[in-house]
């Protein structure tokens, strides 16, 4: 494995904050079986939560195959370092973390979903709150989960420097979908597929250097909002693409605090 690849594993968020350490972790708990044998999530709970709890929920959605990850970085999604800085930020933040294992990233999330929904008691989640966060290519997968006929509610929705929607006769998600590997769910979908009723937070990064990515989210918004979808944009105007794992600034840790505090406030209340 290459320096590079063994360095991008062991990445982890720029943001620190007390009780990281301390968060609780079931590791590896079945959700379903594939060919190649079981998959699983490790499940991040709040420091000293109790067994009898009813948590909030936050899945970190994995929109590319995991064999890919492991072909090309030796581990699963689940077992990055961004995801798991980033559950350990979200449970020590009063809520629950959900990193996950897949093959088939569309049809596995949904099983996730419904295992945690039908097993919501024994797993002390609240099946009525649970939200997603994703970024990058993971983006797409996620946006489907927001479509008004999608199988599980969802209380909230936090999309990071993403692909988006083709929209306007375009292929720029289709392009990158068929260039990177990651699913794309959402093709042929407009916005107003989407439903009314879930809160999205959008977080563009002003200096992504993905190709066309900046421009799906531009032409998501200015569809969006005329749309009235519950929709906020978080700006960062110098942020380059995963500027939460490259960029330590005071900006960039400003908006990491952001994007907590919409989990806090549509998840906790």
């Amino acid at each position: 494995m290459s320096q590079e690849a063994q360095d991008m594993i062991k990445k982890t968020v720029i943001y620190e904050m007390p009780g990281t350490e301390d968060v609780t972790v079931r590791r590896d708990v079945e959700y379903a079986q594939s060919e190649a044998g079981a998959l699983t999530f490790d499940l991040y709970a709040p420091p000293g939560s109790p067994p009898e709890a009813r948590l909030p929920a936050v899945v970190i959605v994995a929109g590319y195959p995991d064999a890919g990850f492991v072909q090309r970085l030796g581990c699963d999604f689940k077992e990055m370092g961004s995801s798991v800085s980033w559950a350990r930020l979200i449970a020590a933040s009063g809520m629950a973390a959900i990193a996950y294992t897949n093959r088939e990233p569309e049809a596995d999330l949904q099983a996730l979903l419904r295992h945690v929904r039908d097993n919501a008691a024994a797993l002390a989640i609240d099946p009525a709150r649970i939200g997603v966060w994703a970024s990058s290519g993971n983006v797409p997968l996620a946006l489907s989960l927001l479509l008004r006929d999608a199988a599980v509610p969802l209380r909230c929705a936090l999309l990071a420097y993403g692909y988006l929607l083709d929209l306007e006769g375009t292929t720029r998600v289709a392009d990158a979908a068929g260039m990177f590997g990651f699913v794309h769910p959402c093709d042929g979908k407009s916005v107003a597929d989407l439903s009314p009723e879930i809160p999205l937070l959008l977080v563009r990064a002003g200096q992504d250097q993905i190709p066309h990515l900046n421009e799906t989210i531009e032409r998501f918004v200015a569809q969006a909002l005329p749309a009235n979808l519950p929709l906020t944009l978080v700006n960062h105007p110098t942020g380059p693409h995963a500027f939460d794992l490259f960029e330590d600034s005071a900006a960039a840790r400003g908006v990491i605090r952001q994007m907590l505090a919409f989990l806090r406030a549509h998840l906790l209340s």
